[in-house]
């Protein structure tokens, strides 16, 4: 798995005029392919009398599903420059739709790939990116005395506190970067006395 990626921070549209074309890029993170292709008939719906809705979307931390699709374009000037962008950008699970509405001036083959990739470039400095780091899930047990002062030496070292259960223990779930594991488990051992109990969970992103 990657350690981190970056998505869109946000869905929103950013427009830009090229030669009385108007380029419309609608972003938004997407979990799945089938997010990704439900927000691209979202948008032809929308914009239906449009004359080309181009996309392109990346899924998965390591990028396995690309796809993307000129639309009537010319092939190879619009939906391979937006993906194109989308991975030089290393964005991931995101999913861009650039809807046109010609205005009467030919942009030719290189205009085209200049003005679909640029209209993803520009929507993504325009809505913002955010990175996404790996870490292991953890469970930490511990008795009700313990607890609170343990809550709050973790959150004073840093630590995200993801959800805490009180049943006959107090059971707290936090999240790890792998390289952290073996020196969390020592302090902890340190921080209780070595009375809470440790369990690894499996992986997951979170924001950085």
């Amino acid at each position: 798995m990657q350690d981190e990626y970056r998505t869109v921070a946000r869905a929103g549209v950013h427009e830009t005029e090229i030669n009385r074309s108007r380029f419309l890029c609608a972003l938004a993170p997407a979990a799945t392919e089938q997010e990704a292709q439900e927000f691209i008939a979202g948008v032809r719906k929308e914009h239906a009398d449009a004359t080309h809705n181009c996309w392109a979307y990346v899924i998965g931390a390591d990028a396995a599903v690309q796809k993307a699709s000129d639309d009537g374009e010319p092939g190879g000037t619009a939906g391979v420059p937006m993906l194109q962008m989308l991975l030089r950008r290393d964005m991931r699970y995101v999913v861009a739709v650039v809807t046109r509405y010609y205005g009467g001036v030919k942009l030719g083959a290189g205009g085209l790939i200049r003005a679909y990739g640029g209209a993803v470039g520009e929507a993504l400095d325009d809505l913002g990116t955010l990175t996404r780091r790996r870490f292991r899930l953890a469970t930490v047990t511990v008795d009700h005395q313990r607890a609170g002062k343990l809550q709050n030496e973790l959150r004073t070292a840093g630590r995200a506190v993801r959800d805490v259960r009180y049943d006959e223990v107090v059971t707290l779930e936090i999240g790890l970067p792998e390289a952290d594991v073996e020196a969390f488990r020592s302090w902890l051992a340190d921080a209780t006395a070595g009375s809470a109990g440790f369990q690894l969970g499996g992986e997951a992103y979170a924001d950085a």
